[in-house]
């Protein structure tokens, strides 16, 4: 008796221990971050993207954060050892990022940050505003003629009557913004005159040029320049007002900007990030803009130049 007993016990431990389902493993969701270069604008959107993330998903994402140090050929290494690992999703923060990484893969997932024009930077022809495939992500498309308009209204063609676009013609998006505004600023009647640079080995010689033949400089969001805002700072300072297309350039050599927040780019970003990883499509998302754009100035390059700025700018605060 006692030997039925037991193996009748025995046997309902067993089927009670089978008929408790097996705890499911959390998931996990592993990030690659590919960001062409280190400065403040794209650093605020990789922060705001990851922040957005964790607020998401918490523990369960997992970053691997890789910095290009301004290289494109860094970009394609960094994003094909991504692949190669199996990561979730790529997030591609600048332009040069972004091409790496289409060349990469068409099957993981990838959001842009930081990118003007997606339809140039992946000569996509009549681009409707949604890539399609395995891209998405966010823009940090200003609107280009309201600074031209900007530029207008604090410096009169009348004083003013020339302006000098500074850009490297290695940034596809940097070439797409300064043929933009120059088109509007010319319909305004300034003179005015393309200073291409390769990289940033010739940056202060054609920043210098810049300088002495134009009464205004005004530099795209370009990634080149950000790096090297200080530089051009030292050539223009006291001389030759500089219009920026983003707030992080404008602190460093600018007197006045209408930008966007990199920070709530980014973060607008990592919410898509998260409907990506939870199953949405990516292929049917479009292309997400700033919602608003605020016009700053800095305080010491507008008192060096005497520039009078008018109440409706923010100043931007000295770190």
């Amino acid at each position: 008796m006692k030997k039925i007993l037991a193996t009748a016990l025995t046997a309902a431990m067993v089927a009670s221990l089978c008929a408790v389902p097996a705890m499911a493993e959390e998931q996990t969701y592993n990030v690659g971050i590919c960001q062409l270069v280190q400065h403040v604008a794209l650093d605020a959107a990789t922060q705001g993207f990851k922040d957005a993330l964790v607020e998401e998903l918490g523990d369960a994402v997992v970053f691997d954060d890789q910095n290009a140090q301004g290289d494109p050929n860094t970009c394609a290494t960094i994003v094909n050892t991504f692949v190669s690992n199996g990561v979730d999703l790529i997030l591609a923060n600048a332009t040069p990022a972004l091409q790496a990484a289409a060349a990469a893969t068409n099957e993981i997932p990838i959001l842009g940050t930081s990118i003007t024009e997606y339809g140039v930077a992946l000569e996509i022809e009549e681009f409707d505003g949604t890539v399609g495939g395995n891209i998405s992500g966010t823009s940090d498309l200003a609107p280009l003629t309201e600074q031209a308009a900007m530029l207008a209204d604090l410096f009169p063609v009348a004083d003013y009557p020339t302006v000098g676009l500074l850009y490297c013609s290695a940034e596809a998006n940097s070439q797409y913004q300064v043929d933009t505004v120059m088109a509007a600023l010319a319909e305004m009647g300034y003179e005015c005159e393309l200073y291409a640079f390769s990289d940033s080995n010739d940056l202060q010689s054609v920043a210098t040029a810049a300088n002495d033949a134009s009464s205004v400089i005004y530099v795209p969001t370009d990634n080149t320049v950000a790096s090297n805002a200080e530089l051009l700072n030292n050539v223009c300072y006291g001389q030759t007002p500089v219009i920026a297309g983003e707030e992080g350039i404008c602190a460093g050599c600018g007197v006045a900007t209408l930008s966007i927040s990199y920070y709530d780019l980014g973060y607008g970003t990592g919410k898509m990030a998260a409907r990506v990883l939870q199953g949405e499509d990516i292929s049917t998302m479009p292309i997400e803009y700033a919602p608003q754009f605020t016009k700053k100035y800095n305080p010491a390059n507008c008192e060096a130049l005497g520039v009078e700025i008018p109440e409706d700018y923010v100043a931007i605060e000295a770190e």
